[in-house]
C-alpha cells in the first residue's frame, strides 16, 4: 500500500553518535529522548502548519489541520493522511502535494481536481524542488532544534550515567 503522509525527520549533526550512546543506557533513556524530540516537533509542527495554512494556496487550510509530530528519537512530523477534508470530503494525501510544491496540471490520482469541482486553477505553477510552504520552515528551524535536541540528549545521558 501507498504512504499517505509525508513524514520529515529532521537531519541532525552527531546524530549517529549520541543515538549509539544510547543503546548502551536503560530502555528509560530512549523513551526521554523521545518525549524530548516529541516536544521539539510539537513546536515545530505548530509553525509548519500555520505556513502551510497561509502560503499552501487555496487548499493549504484544508491539509494544514493533519499536520503533527512523530513519537520518535529525532524530531520528526507528519503531514497529510487519509483524513477527509474539505467540502467533497477528499483525502488529505489528495491534496498535500499540490498545496506544498505546486502543480501543473490537473491530472493524476492525487490532483484533487475530482474533488474540488472547479474550473479555476486550483494549485500555484509546480517549481521543481521549491516547496511553497512547510518545507521552508523545516529548513529555517532546522538549527535551533538541532541545537535543543543535542542539549536535550546530553542532559538525558548525564543524568542516567550519574545514576549508573
Amino acid at each position: 500500500m501507498a504512504k499517505t503522509a509525508l513524514v520529515v525527520k529532521l537531519q541532525l549533526t552527531g546524530a549517529r553518535e549520541v543515538l549509539a550512546a544510547f543503546r548502551d543506557l536503560p530502555k528509560e533513556a530512549s523513551d526521554a529522548l523521545r518525549d524530548a524530540s516529541q516536544n521539539l516537533a510539537r513546536k515545530l509542527a505548530v509553525k509548519a502548519a500555520a505556513d502551510v495554512a497561509a502560503h499552501g494556496g487555496p487548499q493549504g487550510h484544508l491539509v494544514a489541520p493533519t499536520t503533527k509530530a512523530v513519537r520518535d528519537r529525532v524530531p520528526a512530523i507528519q503531514i497529510g493522511g487519509t483524513k477527509r477534508v474539505g467540502r467533497r470530503l477528499a483525502p488529505a494525501y489528495g491534496l498535500l502535494f499540490g498545496s506544498i510544491f505546486g502543480m501543473n496540471g490537473r491530472s493524476g490520482w492525487y490532483s484533487a481536481a475530482r474533488y474540488a469541482g472547479s474550473t479555476g486553477r486550483q494549485y500555484r505553477p509546480h517549481q521543481g524542488q521549491d516547496a511553497y510552504a512547510f518545507f521552508p520552515v523545516v529548513e529555517q528551524n532546522q538549527a535551533a532544534i538541532a541545537a535543543e535536541w543535542n542539549a536535550a540528549a546530553n542532559e538525558i545521558i548525564r543524568s542516567f550515567n550519574r545514576g549508573a
